[in-house]
């Protein structure tokens, strides 16, 4: 669409990871499974703590909770990713490219959001293990969730927003396997400069707020465990809290690396390797993370096994 000395674009081309047809086949083949091994994962937790009384714990209904997003996390991202591998038509309407925009924002918000949750929840256990189950009734965890996913769609549709309101020219093809910050930001012809304070704004705010309040609750939680007498105590009570700190790591990892630098810094192909961690990797690791970790899990999977 042209529009004064300028041609603002109304569709992109992804380009994905490679142009080589042979090493596209092999990268369809292993996101194909990569894709099916996290929706099996996530999908098999959600289901055992479903399914299984043993499990109905707030901590439990968190992990479920977390599973469940993964799914769909993954589900924003990967069915491209195969698609791009497979199909000569690489095109993507603008109005498809905000909506992915939208719901990978969305996702991402939410699972920042309900990993401080988690956080919250694993405090309390440990704070006030007597009055715990108390405390944290279904209706309270439940509404913590919607919460989280509450301020997740609000935030995406502020991110969403304020990036499409830019005009993007010139060529339309994007070095990338989804429509992202750092390219969509290259392609801008408009000024960047508050769009880039408004979004340092809202991302910073969101994820820097999450840190703080995860470093505070998890440095609480290690001056509670160095007081409990037991050895066996104290084993028990940061094995439950270790899946989750190494869940927060890789997520906030990968996301800080991506968005916390100067546009000017931003490497498209080192980037979309960074990406491909907290899009693809970290969906399929959770499950295995909290699995792994967790007696009382692998004890349902094995009775569900034998049933």
């Amino acid at each position: 669409m042209e529009v004064g000395n300028h041609t603002f674009l109304t569709e992109f081309i992804l380009l994905g990871f490679t142009s080589d047809l042979q090493l596209q086949l092999i990268l369809f083949g292993i996101f194909l499974i990569l894709y099916l091994l996290t929706l099996s994962g996530n999908m098999t937790l959600v289901i055992l703590i479903w399914t299984d009384s043993c499990l109905h714990t707030p901590m439990y209904f968190f992990i479920g909770s977390l599973s469940f997003l993964d799914f769909w996390y993954t589900s924003v991202y990967t069915p491209r990713i195969l698609a791009i591998c497979v199909s000569e038509d690489k095109c993507m309407s603008l109005e498809g490219c905000r909506a992915q925009f939208f719901f990978s924002c969305a996702v991402a918000y939410t699972e920042c959001y309900l990993l401080t949750v988690m956080d919250h929840d694993y405090h309390m256990a440990i704070f006030n293990p007597l009055p715990y189950l108390g405390t944290m009734t279904n209706s309270l965890c439940t509404g913590l969730v919607a919460g989280a996913y509450t301020r997740g769609f609000l935030n995406a549709i502020a991110h969403t927003s304020n990036t499409f309101c830019l005009k993007f020219c010139g060529q339309n093809v994007i070095d990338h396997f989804f429509c992202d910050v750092p390219p969509l930001g290259k392609m801008s012809c408009s000024d960047t400069q508050i769009y880039e304070k408004v979004l340092l704004g809202l991302v910073g705010y969101t994820v820097l707020s999450s840190i703080l309040a995860i470093l505070i609750s998890y440095f609480s939680i290690l001056l509670a465990i160095l007081r409990i007498c037991s050895a066996s105590g104290r084993y028990k009570a940061f094995s439950s809290c270790t899946s989750h700190l190494i869940s927060v790591m890789l997520f906030y990892g990968s996301m800080l690396f991506m968005y916390s630098r100067p546009s000017s810094t931003y490497s498209l192909q080192r980037d979309k390797v960074a990406a491909l961690f907290y899009t693809v990797v970290n969906p399929l690791l959770n499950p295995l993370i909290y699995n792994v970790r967790n007696k009382d899990v692998k004890e349902t999977f094995r009775k569900a096994v034998w049933r």
